[in-house]
């Protein structure tokens, strides 16, 4: 059955693919980067998250095929469209409130019936399950990828933490949950550099070096 998304008048009509016969398009479950910009249109994403949303899809993308190389089993297309979709629902929570990664989440999962692409929007501000990047290697590079840009550029994990507090570590509560997440980012990063045998840390995504 094709999902049925409750409206309201601050919820913005979703731009649901066409249906097959009832179904979802199968072209959605895994949405081109063309098919991606049509909903940072839809849902009038500014450019800002835009240029950011690029910058984690290349990082995550890079250590995707990093992946791929290494032998593990790893669709890097999927994770490049969770990476560029993994901020669609930024813009109306900042508008009306709400959590915007478990939000997008749900929308994305709505949109193109992939529970793979949904878990890392929705998972890619914090992972609460075992850090094994082995087996959970599609979100964690979504979430790496976050973790490695500042706005629109890319950066060290301890400068994009830096900006997190600067900016929103209002109280020593907030500041102890960054923190925290800091810690996981770095676990991660480690995890990562061990299975693919690279120093990510070390690495201009820019310039994609990652995989020679």
């Amino acid at each position: 059955m094709r999902p049925e998304i409750p409206m309201s008048p601050l919820w913005p009509a979703l731009p649901l693919p066409p249906a097959q016969s009832g179904a979802l398009d199968p072209a959605w479950r895994i949405p081109s980067e063309a098919r991606c910009a049509q909903l940072w249109d839809r849902f009038d994403m500014p450019e800002h998250i835009r240029a950011h949303s690029r910058k984690v899809a290349l990082v995550a993308v890079q250590v995707a095929e990093a992946g791929r190389a290494m032998g593990v089993e790893v669709n890097v297309e999927l994770v490049r469209a969770s990476a560029l979709l993994h901020d669609l629902a930024k813009i109306y929570c900042i508008r009306h409130g709400g959590n915007h990664s478990q939000l997008g989440g749900a929308w994305a999962m709505a949109l193109t019936g992939n529970p793979l692409l949904a878990q890392g929007v929705v998972h890619h501000v914090y992972w609460p399950f075992e850090v094994d990047v082995r087996r959970f290697f599609a979100p964690l590079c979504v979430l790496y990828g976050d973790k490695r840009v500042a706005h629109d550029q890319i950066v060290p994990i301890e400068q994009r933490f830096g900006d997190l507090i600067t900016r929103y570590g209002k109280t020593e509560e907030i500041r102890n949950r960054i923190h925290s997440t800091n810690r996981q980012a770095k676990e991660i990063e480690d995890a990562f550099g061990r299975l693919l045998e690279k120093n990510l840390n070390a690495h201009d995504f820019d310039r994609r070096r990652l995989v020679d």
